[in-house]
């Protein structure tokens, strides 16, 4: 049986119809759907177990606590962190970027560099900006190539200058380009600079290893892999967080208190403020759950075909530009396009009408949008969901635009 076979049952809202047409929702990329077995698990969570976790004595707040670090454990494995301290639980992607952003530029000084690449997500580029700025430091971009690929010549130029953070995406939320991150980050080590990556478009669709990759930090999201929104997870190599000095307070994150002073708690509670997002863990756990019974292997293959067959059928119709790199094997389940003369707004409008659910516009990469000369691009990405029917749905209708328009 096909992936999407098995798992279509499982997405309720895929049932839906939009503009009296069956959804082909091919945003995944943006957030992706959640299967019952997630939402049922948050429910479950809410209407026998909610309670405020860690300070709690009673049965629900130990019930509470039990449901969130278990989360944390199942992450731990789920992306081979050698041990549960170094799992911060964040409120996404972002979050987790701007938390290394704030502790780290606490750290800069006047004349350090920040090397990012040009196909960041603004989510890895605005909070170094930011840094930098308030520190007299400066930031510096990895170039990208015609083919959509980093110049790593380049990269090893940059990296002269002795950067304090190498920051780069595992997989470009646009281009779909797999970067080489393991030699990314061993090539920083031996700058002296910290790796950080950006996990959000890989951990959903790849197996991740982040003790193989040697990587310093590793962030992603939930809602990207089939989990809800409002939580995601920061990596950090044990000794890379512990060198960190938390830049958010609040409780939870200290040991103990004084009127001039505070003590921190241990890892990774120092860099958790506040209540968390308890219920969004179980949910969380609920998806990992979820994608390790289907097997990443067997998800990468999948989500693998949907993209060498939308590229094939893309590539054939006239008028169309694809970005990125055209090997499959080198590409995430990312596939982003423009037809000539029709706005890719306009585009995706017009898919709408046939039912068809695609991402338009500069995919928060406004800088990779002029290193390639456009304005925008529309965008498809695959789950565990789609299927070839919606691929040559999404070709056909992307053939009629011009006519449709």
């Amino acid at each position: 049986m096909r992936l999407d076979e098995l798992t279509r049952p499982d997405f309720p809202i895929l049932g839906r119809l939009i503009n009296g047409r069956p959804l082909v929702y091919l945003d995944s990329a943006a957030s992706s759907q959640k299967p019952r077995q997630v939402i049922e698990a948050m429910a479950r969570y809410y209407e026998t177990s909610h309670a405020n976790v860690h300070r709690s004595i009673h049965t629900l707040g130990e019930e509470a606590t039990e449901l969130y670090e278990s989360a944390r454990d199942r992450v731990q494995r789920f992306i081979g962190a050698a041990s549960r301290e170094e799992i911060v639980f964040t409120r996404g992607t972002t979050d987790g970027l701007n938390l290394l952003a704030e502790a780290i530029g606490r750290t800069l000084r006047p004349g350090d560099e920040v090397l990012i690449t040009e196909m960041e997500h603004h989510s890895n580029v605005i909070p170094w900006q930011m840094a930098v700025r308030d520190r007299g430091a400066a930031l510096r971009a990895v170039p990208v190539t015609g083919d959509g690929v980093l110049d790593l010549a380049a990269f090893a130029r940059l990296l002269a200058g002795r950067p304090r953070v190498v920051a780069v995406a595992h997989v470009s939320n646009v281009l779909g380009t797999i970067n080489p991150v393991r030699e990314i980050a061993a090539r920083a080590r031996e700058a002296g600079a910290l790796s950080v990556v950006d996990g959000a478009q890989a951990a959903p669709h790849l197996p991740v290893d982040v003790s193989a990759l040697g990587c310093d930090f590793y962030a992603f999201s939930s809602h990207k892999m089939l989990g809800p929104t409002g939580i995601g997870v920061l990596y950090g190599r044990r000794a890379a967080l512990d060198a960190l000095e938390p830049a958010r307070g609040g409780g939870e994150m200290i040991k103990e208190v004084w009127l001039d002073r505070a003590q921190w708690n241990d890892l990774p509670w120092r860099f958790e403020p506040g209540t968390p997002p308890i219920a969004e863990a179980v949910g969380l756990l609920a998806a990992i759950e979820y994608l390790e019974k289907l097997g990443l292997e067997r998800i990468a293959e999948h989500e693998r075909a949907l993209t060498r067959a939308a590229l094939q059928a893309l590539a054939a119709v006239p008028d169309v530009t694809i970005y990125g790199p055209r090997d499959a094997d080198r590409k995430g389940a990312v596939v982003a396009f423009n037809v000539a003369g029709i706005h890719p707004h306009d585009a995706a409008a017009l898919l709408d009408a046939e039912g068809i659910a695609v991402r338009a516009g500069h995919h928060c990469a406004q800088p990779l949008m002029r290193r390639l000369g456009v304005v925008g691009t529309a965008r498809a990405s695959f789950s565990v969901y789609n299927s070839p029917e919606e691929v040559a749905a999404l070709a056909g209708a992307v053939a009629r635009l011009e006519s449709m328009l």
